[in-house]
């Protein structure tokens, strides 16, 4: 049969085994936090070396998430976004798939989606402010100072690591869980909630065993709005332009307001943020599903794309 495939299914265009993605998954966990963090201190060790840093103190320092600095924020976007590599490594040894099928059911980026997602992303941002100026905020003692910082070299060069490599963090993530995850889960269970749920849990576990239930809970909205978005759009776009936008405003308001490692490592989650960060994920669900259906976009494809093309007889 030809039953068209959604995001979730296609890598079942590929080598066909249950075995596939049952590897693949441990491999990509493997790739990410194992050997991704240890290559990407390769680059760091040989950027302390050219400003004359001292390479055992400095790597201590990029590594302490207790206290980040700008290399430190840099390495670890580096490391996150390996995890786009990482994913086509897999998809084109393990499954035998065009690396192009980790984009969307077209095959290809859609960029006039992608950066209309962005514009939409504003929105549900301008949304989230007024649903947050109604809510209470409790004293947690990581909250925002209300003061502005002061701008700093220190504060220029967390602006540049985040211009320059928030973006490929984002999408890094992006195709790690929503990527790979979810359709190794889809290669597995044709029920596309099970993807959703599944690749949305690990999203939140992977950002911290011990981190508060709030915090915890927040992230799995997050990952659980992120699936339904590949879903319902059928690629990644609209998941990574809220990504991308999530993490420049995080690290935007540590960068005015408050600090670096309070924004990568969050502490002290009060049940009162959700309102806000719940709003602008269902405000941005909305409105990008609304824009793929206004833009005609596919959200699924026919296996029959794979069939190589008769010769002249």
């Amino acid at each position: 049969m030809d039953e068209p495939l959604g995001y979730h299914q296609l890598q079942r265009l590929g080598r066909p085994g249950p075995w596939r993605p049952i590897l693949g998954v441990p491999l990509l966990v493997i790739g990410v936090f194992v050997l991704a963090p240890l290559t990407a201190l390769v680059p760091v060790a040989a950027w302390l070396v050219a400003t004359g840093e001292p390479v055992r103190e400095g790597l201590r320092s990029v590594t302490d998430l207790d206290d980040v600095r700008p290399l430190g924020l840099a390495y670890v976007n580096i490391v996150l976004a390996t995890a786009i590599p990482i994913a086509i490594l897999l998809n084109v040894l393990l499954h035998r798939l065009h690396p192009r099928w980790l984009l969307s059911v077209a095959g290809r980026v859609r960029w006039r989606f992608l950066l209309a997602c962005l514009g939409v992303s504003v929105v549900a941002l301008i949304a989230t402010v007024m649903v947050s100026s109604f809510v209470p905020q409790p004293d947690t003692g990581s909250e925002l100072s209300g003061r502005l910082n002061d701008f700093t070299t220190t504060t220029r060069d967390f602006l540049l690591v985040v211009l320059i490599l928030t973006p490929l963090q984002a999408a890094g993530e992006e195709f790690a869980f929503r990527g790979y995850l979810m359709q190794a889960m889809g290669g597995l269970a044709a029920a596309r909630i099970v993807a959703v749920v599944l690749s949305a849990l690990l999203f939140a576990v992977a950002h911290g065993i011990g981190q508060d239930l709030p915090i915890f809970v927040d992230r799995l909205a997050f990952g659980l709005v992120a699936g339904a978005l590949v879903i319902l759009t059928g690629g990644l776009e609209a998941a990574i332009a809220m990504h991308v936008l999530n993490n420049f405003l995080a690290f935007g308001l540590a960068l005015a307001f408050s600090d670096m490692t309070s924004a990568l490592t969050p502490t002290g989650g009060t049940w009162w943020s959700l309102p806000g960060t719940l709003t602008q994920s269902l405000v941005y669900l909305v409105l990008a599903t609304w824009l793929a259906r206004r833009m005609g976009l596919a959200t699924t494809v026919s296996p029959s794309v794979l069939e190589r093309p008769r010769g002249h007889v």
